[in-house]
C-alpha cells in the first residue's frame, strides 16, 4: 500500500494468536485386490476417492467380494455409509496375478460371447476371427463382452488371459520396499497418502486378510508409525472359518489371544455381517459407521469422541465364513465385548455395533489406551497440533512465539470443552520439562493435558418399594 501523507492510513497485522486447523477423522487406508484391469488402474499406487464413482474408475468393481475386496469396501463406505474421502491400494497385478485359457467353446448369443469378468480385454483371441475388425472387446459390470461387427451365431473357440485373484498373497498385502525397484508395495503405501494428498488416515483396513496374524500385525505397526509422525487404528476380523478360527463367541476369546491380537490401536470385530444377499467382514462396515459417527453433526461433528457402539450397522442378520447366522443377545454379546471384541447386536432399534474397548482390554487398564473414542481423541489431537504448527518450525524460539502457540490451542481446548467434545483440557510449558539446555539447542516442550469423556457404558436403576406412599389411600 502506497504511503498517504495526510489523512488517515491503516494496515492489517498478522494475527499473533492462531487457532489449530481441525483436521478431518474417520478415513480409511484399504489394502487388497480389486479388478483394475477392467479400467487399466493402477498396481501399487495410492488412490484417493471421494464417490462411488471415482472410485470404480480408478479400481473397477466385482460383487466377487471374496475375491476383491477393495470393491466391498468401495461399496461399504461410499453406497452404504456415504463417507469421504477414502484411500486405497490395489495389489492385484495382471501381468503376475493371472492364468491362461486355451480353447474354450462358447455360444454366441445376440452377436455376444459372455466371457468372465477376470477375462483381460486385450488377451481375447478367437479362432478364425481377428480383433479389430471382426469383432470388439468391452466390459459391462458383470462380464468381459465380445462383440461382432457381422451377424454371427454357433459356436467358437476363444482363448485368453483371466486375472486370478487367489493367487494374491498376504506378502503382497503386506508390501514393503524394494532395493531393486526403489518402489514402495502394500501396506507400506500409507506413508504416501500424506505427501500426495495432503490428509493423513487414521483407519487402516484388509479386507479378508486381517484375520491373518502376520498382516494384523503390519497393519497395528504401520498404525503407529505413519510418516513418522502420525498414529491410526487397525480394525481386525476374527476368522469365522471351522478349519483355521472360532465359530461359536466362547471361542473367541482364546482365538483372539493365541493370534495376539492384543494390542491398544487394534480393534477386532466378530463375526460377519449380512444385508440381504451380501455378506460383509465386519470391519468394512465398522469403518463406515466410525466415520459417520465423528463427522455426523449431532455426535462427533467431525471429531472422534464419540463412541460408534450402539449405533445402527446396515446388516439385517450376522454369520460366518459358511454362511451360518450367529445369533447373539446381550449376554453373549456383553462377553465378547468384556474380552476386547466388538461385535454386533440385535435388541432394540436393529442391528447395531456393540462394544467400546479395543483388543488391548482387559489386560490394559488404562482408558486412554481400553477405550477407543478416548484413543482416537488422543490421536486426533496430536495429529491436529501437528499438522497447525508445523509451520512455527525453526521460527525465533521468542517468548511472543510461545504465547501465541499456547493461547492458541487453549482457545481450541476451550471450544472443544464448550461443544462438550472434550470434559476440560489445556497447554503448559512447564519449566520443569524445559531445562536450559534444551532451550538453547531450540526444542521446546508443550503439555497438554485433555479428558475426552467416557462413553456411558452402563446404567443402572434402583427400584424400591415406598410404603410412604400407602397413606395417600387413607386421606381419601
Amino acid at each position: 500500500m502506497a504511503d498517504i501523507t495526510h489523512g488517515i492510513s491503516t494496515r492489517k497485522q498478522q494475527t499473533s494468536v492462531s487457532s489449530p486447523v481441525v483436521v478431518a477423522t474417520g478415513i480409511p487406508f484399504v489394502v487388497g485386490a480389486s479388478p483394475v484391469h477392467m479400467v487399466g488402474g493402477k498396481v501399487n499406487s495410492v488412490i484417493m476417492a471421494n464417490d462411488y464413482e471415482g472410485a470404480v474408475k480408478a479400481l473397477g468393481y466385482s460383487d466377487n467380494w471374496e475375491g476383491y475386496g477393495l470393491s466391498e469396501a468401495v461399496y461399504t463406505q461410499f453406497v452404504l455409509y456415504q463417507q469421504s474421502p477414502a484411500f486405497f491400494v490395489n495389489v492385484l497385478d495382471p501381468s503376475k496375478h493371472k492364468k491362461e485359457v486355451s480353447g474354450k467353446e462358447y455360444e454366441v448369443t445376440e452377436n455376444q460371447i459372455a466371457l468372465p469378468l477376470e477375462t483381460i480385454a486385450e488377451s481375447v483371441e478367437i479362432e478364425g476371427k481377428e480383433k479389430g475388425t471382426d469383432f470388439e472387446v468391452f466390459y459391462n459390470d458383470t462380464a468381459c463382452i465380445v462383440e461382432f461387427v457381422e451377424d454371427t451365431t454357433g459356436e467358437l473357440t476363444v482363448s485368453c488371459t483371466e486375472v486370478d485373484p487367489s493367487k494374491v498373497t498376504k506378502a503382497d498385502i503386506i508390501g514393503g520396499y524394494s532395493i531393486a525397484t526403489h518402489k514402495t508395495t502394500g501396506l507400506e503405501l500409507i506413508d504416501d497418502c500424506f505427501p500426495k494428498y495432503r490428509i493423513v488416515p487414521d483407519l487402516i483396513l484388509c479386507p479378508n486378510w486381517s484375520h491373518d496374524p502376520e498382516v494384523a500385525a503390519v497393519m497395528s505397526a504401520k498404525g503407529e508409525n505413519i510418516n513418522g509422525i502420525f498414529l491410526a487404528d487397525a480394525i481386525l476380523d476374527v476368522d469365522t472359518r471351522a478349519e483355521t478360527g472360532a465359530t461359536y463367541y466362547t471361542e473367541v476369546p482364546e482365538w483372539k489371544q493365541s493370534k495376539n491380537f492384543m494390542k491398544p490401536n487394534e480393534l477386532v470385530c466378530f463375526p460377519k455381517l449380512k444385508l440381504g444377499d451380501r455378506v460383509f467382514n465386519f470391519s468394512t462396515q465398522q469403518a463406515g459407521l466410525m466415520a459417520r459417527t465423528d463427522n455426523d453433526g449431532s455426535l462427533g461433528d467431525g471429531t472422534p469422541c464419540e463412541s460408534a457402539s450402539n449405533k445402527s450397522l446396515q446388516a439385517d442378520s450376522m454369520v460366518l465364513a459358511n454362511g451360518e447366522e450367529v445369533v447373539l443377545d446381550v449376554q453373549k454379546a456383553n462377553y465378547l465385548n468384556d474380552n476386547g471384541v466388538i461385535t454386533g447386536l440385535n435388541f432394540i432399534g436393529g442391528f447395531v455395533s456393540w462394544g467400546d474397548f479395543t483388543a488391548c482390554f482387559p489386560a490394559n487398564t488404562d482408558p486412554v489406551d481400553y477405550f477407543y473414542c478416548i484413543s482416537r481423541m488422543f490421536k486426533w489431537v496430536a495429529k491436529t497440533v501437528t499438522l497447525s504448527y508445523w509451520s512455527h518450525i525453526d521460527r525465533k524460539l521468542t517468548w511472543r512465539l510461545i504465547d501465541a502457540i499456547l493461547q492458541g490451542i487453549n482457545d481450541w481446548l476451550a471450544a472443544l470443552t464448550a461443544e462438550e467434545k472434550i470434559v476440560g483440557g489445556r497447554v503448559e510449558l512447564r519449566e520443569e520439562e524445559n531445562s536450559e539446555t534444551a532451550l538453547m539447542s531450540g526444542k521446546a516442550k508443550f503439555h497438554i493435558y485433555i479428558t475426552p469423556p467416557s462413553p456411558l457404558r452402563l446404567m443402572e436403576y434402583v427400584l424400591e418399594y415406598d410404603i410412604s406412599y400407602l397413606s395417600s389411600l387413607l386421606s381419601v
